[in-house]
């Protein structure tokens, strides 16, 4: 009889072991069909004028930066995100259109009352926002301030921030004079809500571009949306709250960046609190373009060769992290050369995004992000530039540099606690740089590597007038 029962147990426990299996597969399968169907969120993160080594882990500064370092252990960091020109808004034109500033005409950085990109080029923000993206931007524009080329104009339902760089004011150091004749305005949602930015302002941007990243992404909890946050910080002249003040014990560019670090970390935490980390593609990207050096101790740092607005990768590489639980393996580093002319197309490949129907430049890197074997950048170079002069090529491997012959701005004599010191310009020759045995580009191998140099050029020669008309 004793058996009889345990034979019988033993029954019981393989029926419901077997239930309870089908059961979970059963809720598996719905779970995967429902993740299927549902379109991720983006979160889109980029910094004004930030350094190489501003952040742990990428570099080793003295301060902490406990929310990157956190964001880093949850995702991919890549250590070769370049940028194809390192000024402001010639590098958000690139991010948001997916097209090199040879073909938007969008150079450098535009003043007051200048236009921007022009709307034949669609944003990534049109392009999700057709998808049913509910879609928002908050912090410094820099891509048009007329009529019909502000955040409202350009695909994003809810906007704050300046529409350019919070130097352009009547308190700039070089010449306020002229930037003076226009007041810094503070907008939101098209409409001005400060007048004229002054320094407590100033000191508050940050904290509030986060809070309404916060509460946007509370509100939108149950759509799909991107939330595209570019930082006016730390572009000169640089502020932080009262809360992070002397906080750093490194002077006040250390407390800016606490802040910032500080920003990431309410955004990923309120991700989490609302149940929406693991369907979120979240993007930080370092920098926007490389430090602005001449402000020395208001700037930051980078092993790199040179830094903002030159074509060396001091100016055109940062890090970026990319997060995306389940898909991407957390705590992972990449060294693959990716470019932020292709984060429109391959954003819209993961969300199944119809690319916009003008032309673009990008090309979908997914696979190049999720390094999966045998991905091959689909690109041959990523070509690059400072304002209107086409100034070289890089290999979409990662391996070789061609600098054609340019002048460039070299700092001379760094300056102090928000007064810029001055460059001196100087040329370089046609060169070759072994990005892989010297990224600091500081021996030309030209002459060693003839064959590889003359591939280059000539590739540069045929693809000049596709980015650059004017040089034809």
């Amino acid at each position: 009889m004793m058996g009889f029962r345990i034979h019988l147990f033993s029954h019981c426990l393989a029926l419901v072991y077997v239930l309870t299996t089908l059961v979970s597969q059963s809720c598996q399968s719905a779970m995967a069909k429902k993740d299927q169907d549902q379109k991720p969120n983006i979160v889109l993160i980029m910094l004004d004028d930030g350094a190489f080594d501003d952040f742990a882990p990428f570099g080793t500064p003295h301060y902490p930066t406990p929310h990157v370092e956190t964001l880093a252990s949850e995702g991919r960091s890549f250590y070769n995100f370049h940028v194809p020109q390192a000024i402001c808004s010639a590098s958000r034109a690139v991010l948001l259109s997916g097209c090199y500033p040879g073909r938007t005409r969008v150079f450098g950085a535009h003043g007051p009352h200048q236009p921007g990109l022009d709307p034949q080029f669609a944003t990534l923000a049109e392009a999700l926002k057709k998808n049913g993206y509910a879609t928002a931007s908050f912090g410094k524009w820099h891509l048009g301030d007329v009529d019909g080329q502000r955040p409202q104009d350009r695909g994003f339902d809810e906007s704050c921030g300046l529409m350019y760089s919070n130097d352009m004011w009547k308190h700039h150091p070089g010449n306020p004079a002229y930037w003076g004749q226009w007041p810094l305005q503070y907008w939101e949602n098209g409409n001005i809500t400060i007048d004229t930015v002054d320094e407590e302002d100033q000191k508050m941007l940050t904290t509030w571009y986060t809070e309404r990243a916060v509460d946007f992404i509370k509100r939108h909890k149950d759509e799909p949306f991107f939330l595209y946050l570019p930082h006016s910080m730390p572009h000169v002249p640089i502020f932080c709250s009262d809360k992070f003040e002397g906080k750093s014990g490194t002077g006040l560019y250390g407390d800016v960046m606490m802040e910032l670090d500080w920003s990431v970390g309410q955004v990923n935490q309120t991700l989490k609190d609302q149940g929406l980390e693991d369907h979120t593609l979240f993007i930080f990207i370092a920098s926007d373009n490389g430090p602005w050096l001449a402000y020395g101790n208001h700037a930051g740092v980078t092993g790199y060769r040179e830094g903002k607005a030159t074509g060396f990768d001091g100016g055109l590489r940062n890090p970026c992290i990319i997060k995306y639980p389940g898909v991407i393996e957390p705590g992972t580093k990449s060294l693959h050369m990716i470019n932020s002319v292709d984060i429109l197309p391959t954003l819209c490949a993961v969300t199944e995004t119809q690319l916009p129907a003008n032309e673009i430049d990008g090309l979908d890197v997914w696979d190049l992000i999720l390094d999966k074997p045998g991905a091959k950048n689909p690109h041959d170079y990523y070509p690059f530039s400072t304002g209107k002069n086409f100034e070289g090529v890089i290999a979409a491997d990662g391996t070789w540099k061609l600098h054609l012959p340019h002048s460039y701005r070299s700092l001379d004599v760094a300056g102090t606690d928000g007064l810029p010191g001055h460059y001196e310009n100087t040329m370089i020759d046609t060169s070759l740089f072994d990005l892989i045995h010297d990224p600091y580009e500081k021996g030309n191998v030209h002459s060693k590597y003839p064959d590889e140099s003359q591939m280059m050029v000539q590739w540069a020669e045929q693809h000049k007038a596709q980015f650059f008309p004017e040089q034809k």
